[in-house]
């Protein structure tokens, strides 16, 4: 089956850029936004604002987290990219596959999406090609551009997670998250050692559970080091939050891109 040309504006990658290229580091945040997509993409789904304000709509403070990130790795990492999603991940999770059951989903937790119920192939080939598609085509681009220039960036997601699910209070404060390879994670979570977070490995979530769509699409392909980050959202609510969060990881993430090689230059 062909893919139909979309008939309205795709929605494409929005990247920021610090320090000089080519950059060492580039960062995702592939759940930065709670934006809801025009009436082709079912609108505001049925939501309430309130609910759209909610975690089910988007990762609560990691845009800010990474722009920090962004700002203070690009001293150590020669540079620094962030690439992130322009819509709520409830329009499209840019973290799944387009055959994932949560790529567009019905209902997350509490809230129901009347908006995402029985769609049909067709409006969800439209959705793949206007918000997925071209997402990540955008990242492909961003990486290739530095990869040209003769760097090999590592890849880092940033995400949050709601401190309490389905009435449940995690104790996790800052999860590291790893897909096949290792490397890098693993010198994360040896780095935070000793930092005054409760720090995990694969928690809240883990590869198991299919949250490593990008780094596996972007990641593993173009053999570049790569880990996913995830920070509880009460402790990066607001900006003082996300700089000073910032400033405790990016020495952590610093220390671990070191010790593993993943800024030096391709040969």
């Amino acid at each position: 089956m062909t893919m139909p040309r979309p008939a309205a504006p795709l929605y494409p990658a929005l990247v920021e850029r610090w320090g000089t290229e080519p950059a060492g580091v580039v960062l995702i945040c592939e759940h930065a936004s709670n934006a809801m997509g025009d009436a082709g993409l079912g609108g505001d789904l049925g939501l309430s604002a309130a609910a759209r304000m909610d975690h089910v709509a988007w990762d609560i403070g990691a845009l800010g987290l990474a722009r920090e990130l962004g700002q203070r790795l690009a001293v150590t990492a020669g540079g620094a990219a962030l690439v992130h999603a322009p819509l709520s991940r409830l329009v499209y999770d840019l973290n799944r596959a387009p055959d994932h059951p949560t790529a567009m989903p019905a209902k997350s937790e509490i809230h129901d999406m009347p908006g995402n119920r029985n769609l049909t192939p067709t409006q969800r080939m439209e959705r793949v090609a206007r918000v997925y598609a071209p997402f990540h085509a955008g990242l492909c681009a961003e990486i290739a551009r530095h990869i040209a220039q003769g760097r090999r960036p590592a890849l880092i997601a940033v995400h949050s997670f709601t401190p309490i699910f389905h009435g449940q209070r995690r104790e996790v404060e800052f999860g590291v998250i790893h897909d096949d390879d290792t490397a890098l994670t693993m010198a994360v979570l040896e780095a935070a050692r000793g930092a005054p977070l409760i720090t995990r490995l694969n928690e809240p979530y883990s590869a198991a559970g299919d949250v490593t769509h990008t780094i596996r699409v972007h990641a593993v392909p173009n053999r570049l080091a790569n880990t996913m980050l995830e920070i509880r959202n009460d402790l990066i609510a607001d900006a003082p939050a996300q700089a000073a969060m910032a400033e405790r990881l990016a020495p952590i993430l610093a220390q671990a891109l070191a010790k593993t090689g993943a800024l030096a230059w391709a040969c």
